[in-house]
């Protein structure tokens, strides 16, 4: 039975915490937060104890969750692998990239298991293209929220676009050869809209688009590659697959269309997406590699990865933010 202690539990932590209690041979023992009204709600509404010692509340788990605000990922996440435990730790990985690499340095000579919740690698709709054969050339991605002061301690590339940069370096297997960005500040003192253009080595090129300002909602991915075309609905949970039909493929809607090399059939389809829980598969995730002694699905290498991506971007926009000004 692993023992799990959450720090944070605050609007996501709660999710934390629901998931937690669905997940068997896993044992939510308490958590930490120094929000006193939001520890009495937790108290009465979990019957879980509150740790007021951080230092305790590690020494009494097998697993850390870790949802507090960024600023605050790197001290935890340090304290708790120098004491051998696990560690699940939200988006992004830490605060700054000194600190990332730190905990990635730590946890190799620690040998625990630590895994950062880019919760979009398992959503369904994501989950029903992962296992194809995709080499994407071309990327397409539109983040786009309401304004909500939850979560603008951080801009919007690292609240938002951050899913994005990481959906696209596991789909990607190429080095960052130039990055193009710019972004302005609406509501917050860093910014709040900002669109993004990343050059593969591969020849592969991604158009990302993030706003936390906008009027509606969209999460959407739009993959093109030689062979075909993948769209992935991130909030509607659908998938749409269009590629060349193949002689076996019996389950698609088809149609021909005439080209300058012949005439071509073209198959259509929507792969049938399984309801899941997202927060729930990827906790689960985390308890399976630890019993299983296995690679985390979304290591601290990715969220290394995807983090330096997202500082090159900000370096970006405030470079040319100040050449503007």
């Amino acid at each position: 039975m692993l023992k799990v202690g959450v720090f944070g539990v605050g609007h996501l932590g709660k999710y934390h915490l629901n998931n937690w209690k669905e997940i068997k041979d896993v044992k939510l023992i308490g958590f930490f937060d120094p929000n006193n009204d939001a520890a009495k709600e937790v108290t009465n509404q979990y019957g879980i104890k509150r740790y007021m010692d951080e230092e305790k509340l590690i020494d009494a788990c097998d697993i850390i969750d870790v949802v507090v605000p960024t600023d605050k990922h790197f001290e935890i996440c340090m304290a708790a692998i120098r004491k051998g435990k696990h560690v699940f730790v939200e988006k992004p990985f830490t605060n700054t990239i000194q600190e990332a690499k730190s905990l990635v340095n730590m946890v190799k000579e620690a040998n625990i298991k630590l895994q950062v919740g880019h919760v979009e690698r398992f959503n369904p709709a994501f989950q029903a293209i992962k296992n194809l054969k995709l080499n994407p050339m071309f990327i397409e991605v539109h983040r786009l929220a309401q304004f909500n002061p939850r979560g603008t301690e951080v801009s919007v590339i690292l609240d938002l676009m951050i899913h994005d940069i990481d959906i696209i370096l596991s789909l990607v297997k190429s080095g960052v050869k130039n990055i193009y960005a710019s972004g302005i500040a609406v509501m917050t003192d860093t910014p709040d809209i900002a669109n993004v253009r990343i050059e593969f080595n591969n020849g592969c090129v991604a158009n990302l688009t993030s706003s936390r300002i906008s009027m509606k909602k969209m999460r959407k991915i739009r993959l093109f590659q030689k062979d075909g075309y993948y769209g992935i609905d991130f909030l509607e949970k659908k998938t749409e697959i269009i590629t060349l039909k193949q002689p076996d493929d019996r389950h698609s809607f088809s149609f021909d269309i005439d080209t300058p090399n012949g005439t071509k059939t073209i198959a259509v389809s929507n792969p049938e997406i399984e309801p899941a829980n997202a927060i729930l598969l990827e906790l689960q995730s985390f308890v399976d590699a630890i019993n299983n002694n296995s690679p985390t699905l979304v290591s601290e290498i990715d969220g290394l990865l995807a983090l330096e991506v997202a500082h090159q971007i900000l370096s970006k926009i405030n470079n040319n933010n100040i050449a503007i000004s």
